[in-house]
């Protein structure tokens, strides 16, 4: 796999939030070693802005496993055309930050997200609108192509290269009066 450096980073040091972006530790890091060089920031005290120093919670971007670290040895936010196919399949089955124990509640959503060689993971569940937002946010930057999709396994959000695409306005129209029947769907 190919060693990333600082000059692959779209920003580097501090006074930038690290959270919900795919960034780069420093070699010297001890997550490394085990993990690889790239993780999915979760959030964390040193995550933000403001603090140059705390510790943040990451997600291996080689194997999926979660771990620490301090904001002192991430060196940067990756650039998102440099992320490696891997990494991406990776980064499309983790749930958005603070997602609902699925033990304790029913998803309402999938999420799936693709290469542009049309490649992708198992989709994760998702138990809400929040979540779906959530899960849109992490991706859109990264991904070829995100899809959300209903209980019922109806495409209900489609991004393409960042941005959505749109139901043609008859399928839409079928589709807004299915889901009110149920007492389902609002538009926001």
């Amino acid at each position: 796999m190919k060693r990333f450096l600082f000059e692959d980073c779209s920003k580097t040091g501090y006074g930038f939030s690290i959270e919900k972006k795919a960034v780069l530790l420093s070699d010297h890091a001890p997550a490394v070693e085990k993990h690889g060089q790239l993780f999915f920031c979760m959030g964390g005290d040193g995550a933000g802005a403001a603090l140059r120093q705390g510790e943040v919670f990451l997600v291996s971007l080689s194997d999926g496993e979660r771990c620490r670290c301090s904001r002192g040895e991430v060196i940067g936010i990756v650039k998102p055309e440099l992320l490696p196919d891997e990494a991406k399949l990776h980064l499309s089955q983790i749930r958005p930050p603070g997602a609902a124990d699925l033990n304790s509640c029913a998803p309402e959503y999938s999420g799936y997200s693709f290469l542009p060689d049309g490649r992708y993971a198992s989709g994760v569940w998702l138990a809400g609108p929040e979540e779906v937002k959530g899960y849109v946010e992490m991706q859109k930057d990264y991904q070829h192509r995100v899809l959300i999709c209903d209980r019922d396994d109806f495409a209900v959000l489609e991004i393409v290269e960042g941005k959505p695409v749109f139901l043609d306005e008859q399928a839409l129209q079928e589709f807004y009066k299915e889901h009110q029947s149920d007492g389902g769907m609002t538009m926001v």
